[in-house]
């Protein structure tokens, strides 16, 4: 299994991890190194073709180049983040595979289905660590609810909610490979749907094995989905439904994640997204009382946390299922399942 490939090479416990990043927009630039920085690691270089991009990169230090094929050279680059468009995913963690360095990449795998299973393929045969960038499994408030559930303070798990959801318009979108169906693979169920199947596995231990979903373009004019809904179970029987959408007010709670149990509910708030922060509440199901669930290291990152655990699993001393090649394949599977429901005659 790949999932039990060695650990890096020469990665010492004291060493800084050092990062290469492929495509240096918005969420690797704002998020992805600050929090790479936070786990002790340290960035060496970037490729981006945006001129700009190379510009931040080398004021923060790092050598940039206009594409990859340098930067893999470099032997000091031991671990690659992938943060490009979906659509490149798979020739720059292949690329990556081929150099021997071990890769984090952005979700989804790949635009498609076939590209994620091909990389898979690559992975497997290159013999490196691989692991999908859920940040979401990360978070200190989710990891609370994790340990609330294994611990029966909601008795038996029946139901999964999440709602996440933005507005992203028209305007936001001019040029923008989001909004391009060819270079992101689909629209908000593409780019959303992802974090909440990753954590319905996380919170409960295992996948959903079921999937339908109807999706819609209602409120965007643009050619992708601005909204779907998701319905889901998995095998001991727990149902999912998750309402993911670009075309939801920024004032409404359209960050909600609830976890429904035989003799309570966990309720968090505003834990969905790329900061620390929000609520969790543990409600009683016999009298409706509320009290908060304390959440450990709360205003920790979760993509520090994520950039954390992946420094440890390199060197065998993480959670040996932080990161699984083969549950991000799956979860790949299940959009895919879910964008051929949605677009069946029957379903529509």
């Amino acid at each position: 299994m790949l999932d039990n490939v060695s650990p890096l090479p020469g990665l010492a416990a004291s060493a800084a991890l050092g990062w290469g990043v492929i495509g240096f927009g918005w969420v690797a630039r704002d998020y992805a190194l600050p929090g790479l920085r936070q786990a002790g690691g340290h960035l060496v270089a970037v490729a981006d073709p945006n001129a700009a991009a190379r510009e931040r990169a080398t004021r923060l230090g790092a050598r940039a180049y206009a594409d990859a094929s340098t930067l893999l050279t470099d032997p000091a680059v031991q671990a690659v983040y992938v943060a490009t468009p979906n659509h490149l995913h798979r020739a720059a963690v292949e690329a990556a595979a081929a150099a021997g360095k071990a890769v984090l990449c952005e979700k989804p795998m790949a635009a498609t289905l076939a590209d994620a299973e091909a990389l898979a393929r690559t992975v497997r045969r290159a013999g490196i660590r691989y692991g999908t960038a859920f940040d979401q499994r990360h978070h200190p408030a989710h990891e609370a609810m994790r340990a609330a559930i294994a611990g029966g303070a909601i008795g038996t798990v029946t139901a999964v909610r999440i709602a996440y959801a933005c507005w992203v318009d028209a305007g936001w979108t001019h040029d923008n490979w989001r909004a391009d169906p060819a270079r992101a693979g689909g629209g908000a169920l593409m780019d959303l749907a992802p974090h909440g199947l990753d954590l319905v596995e996380y919170l409960l231990g295992e996948p959903l094995t079921e999937i339908a979903a109807l999706t819609q373009r209602r409120a965007q004019a643009y050619a992708v989905d601005d909204g779907a809904m998701l319905i889901g179970r998995t095998e001991s029987g727990v149902l999912a439904q998750l309402h993911v959408a670009y075309n939801c007010p920024e004032g409404l709670p359209r960050r909600q994640l609830e976890v429904l149990g035989t003799t309570g509910q966990l309720l968090a708030e505003r834990t969905m997204g790329q900061t620390p922060g929000g609520t969790v509440h543990l409600i009683d199901g016999r009298l409706g009382l509320r009290c908060p669930v304390p959440v450990p290291d709360a205003n920790a990152s979760p993509f520090a946390r994520q950039m954390a655990a992946f420094a440890a699993w390199l060197r065998d001393e993480g959670a040996a299922d932080a990161f699984s090649l083969e549950r991000d394949l799956h979860t790949m599977r299940l959009l895919a399942r879910a964008y051929a429901a949605a677009e069946h005659p029957a379903c529509r």
